[in-house]
């Protein structure tokens, strides 16, 4: 068995792309699929791993369904981001042809992201739970009919080769994820650029998120994500997820976030950690 304090969780199965990510981001680190989001903390709750690996949203299918709605009871912290490119592979069994697919597996987001190549083989798209156990599937049946859409990780794990790489429509495909661990691993203010994630409920008065939303403008606090998903089984009652740049204890940060709870019923910092290089890659890529 691996050392609980070296392994990294994830949902998902052996070869998913969130066990690459993982890989990717934490090479020294045993990895542990996960059945559900819930297990992934629990594993690391429960001392079973150090951290998870948890994707958030996707710059194809968007926010992953659920997780803002988790985070806040997951009783952990992030303590970092990850940014991973989906590589999506056609996969077959040994021997086979692309003139030999008749069928083809993968979770429905993997399907919806390759639509130009299912169309052009004229094949039928099979929806699975997720891409690596459609590639476990697809290696058990040994029929060269059957392909499957997954990561090339999941090739080598299943011992099926890749027909055909980067099929992918779109060739910006990439995938956000937040490494969380049970204590915060908070960075100074001055450690470079920074990221702090937090929740909160706006009070319900007229124009309160608006108002809310005004300290951040004013204070110059650039805001990359903003969320929002119903609780407690109410209409009326929602909750909100933001990330921004920058670190609580920044001036204009701090005046935002006491302008926010002003207005607020509840904010909860889930994590203050580095942004990843990814963002600046990103912007710099923009600005070009």
């Amino acid at each position: 068995m691996s050392d609980p304090g070296n392994t990294i969780a994830f949902q998902g199965a052996p070869g998913a792309y969130s066990d690459l990510a993982c890989r990717h981001a934490q090479p020294e680190m045993a990895t542990l699929p996960c059945r559900s989001f819930e297990d992934t903390f629990a594993a690391v709750r429960e001392h079973r791993a150090a951290v998870a690996m948890i994707p958030i949203d996707n710059s194809v299918a968007g926010r992953v369904a659920d997780i803002h709605h988790l985070l806040p009871g997951s009783g952990l912290h992030i303590i970092g981001e990850h940014f991973q490119r989906v590589n999506h592979h056609l996969l077959g069994v040994t021997g086979a042809e692309i003139s030999d697919i008749t069928h083809v597996h993968s979770h429905v987001h993997a399907l919806g992201q390759c639509r130009d190549l299912i169309a052009e083989l004229g094949v039928e798209p099979v929806v699975h739970v997720d891409t690596a156990g459609a590639a476990a599937q697809v290696a058990e049946r040994g029929d060269k009919t059957q392909a499957a859409i997954a990561s090339g990780l999941a090739a080598e794990l299943d011992g099926l080769v890749s027909l055909r790489a980067n099929i992918e429509d779109a060739a910006h495909n990439t995938t956000r994820f937040l490494l969380m661990a049970r204590e915060p691993i908070i960075p100074g203010p001055g450690d470079g650029p920074l990221m702090t994630s937090f929740v909160f409920r706006v009070r319900n008065v007229p124009a309160a998120l608006y108002k809310a939303m005004g300290g951040f403008a004013t204070n110059g606090v650039n805001m990359t994500k903003l969320e929002s998903y119903l609780v407690g089984g109410h209409f009326t009652a929602a909750q909100f997820y933001a990330d921004v740049e920058g670190h609580p204890e920044h001036r204009n940060l701090r005046l935002a976030l006491e302008e926010l709870e002003f207005f607020s019923r509840e904010v909860n910092i889930l994590g203050v950690y580095p942004a990843h290089p990814y963002r600046q890659e990103n912007d710099a890529a923009d600005e070009t």
